[in-house]
């Protein structure tokens, strides 16, 4: 059946859409440890985005799992579901022109991989945030850790789960070394000698 689908395409294309927002589509993937601050960053870099009339949407782990991938658990497979269902949101978000910012543990390379391929040169930006696990442990504002180390939460990343780090990610931030504002400009910073700012 699926050999039966074609791609439908209409009259405005990448180009028209960037036009009209001043921006290139964009994909912002933050990839770290449970706890490590990726949603925290990526709500502030949306605030951020936002109040200097940049249109762009965050797309956040648990808030993804409680609606679109809801009937998914955290099996290797289920995971791997979870990041490619992700993927294709984020490239109909890209398309559209939208700087979409992503925040999720994606414990493997694999994965990671897969998405990037879904996009052009450019549209996809890897963001490791890099905090131990220790201090993500320390931290553990959900009370996951404790649950994963008492048994109660089985394939939990960090513990009783693998997490790949990421080789050669576009950019590395440290929540420990700098602070939420030096780490926002540092990612804006990214974009505009990237020229994803302009259309």
């Amino acid at each position: 059946m699926k050999n039966n689908l074609v791609p439908h395409h209409g009259f405005v294309n990448k180009q028209h859409r960037r036009s009209l927002l001043k921006q290139k589509g964009t994909l912002l993937w933050l990839t770290g440890l449970p706890g490590s601050g990726k949603s925290t960053i990526a709500y502030a870099l949306e605030k951020f985005l936002i109040e200097n009339n940049r249109l762009c949407y965050v797309l956040d782990g648990d808030n993804i799992r409680l609606g679109l991938n809801s009937n998914l658990g955290f099996s290797s497979e289920d995971r791997q579901e979870n990041i490619r269902r992700i993927g294709e949101v984020s490239a109909l978000f890209c398309d559209s022109g939208i700087i979409t910012i992503a925040s999720f543990v994606s414990p493997y390379r694999q994965d990671r991989s897969n998405v990037r391929q879904r996009f052009e040169s450019g549209e996809f930006i890897e963001i490791y945030v890099d905090t131990p696990l220790e201090i993500c442990e320390e931290r553990d504002p959900k009370g996951h850790y404790k649950k994963a180390r008492s048994g109660e939460i089985k394939n939990f990343t960090g513990i009783s789960s693998d997490y790949e780090v990421p080789v050669n990610p576009e950019i590395k931030v440290g929540s420990l070394d700098n602070s939420l504002d030096k780490i926002i400009h540092s990612i804006v910073d990214y974009l505009t000698d990237n020229e994803r700012l302009v259309a």
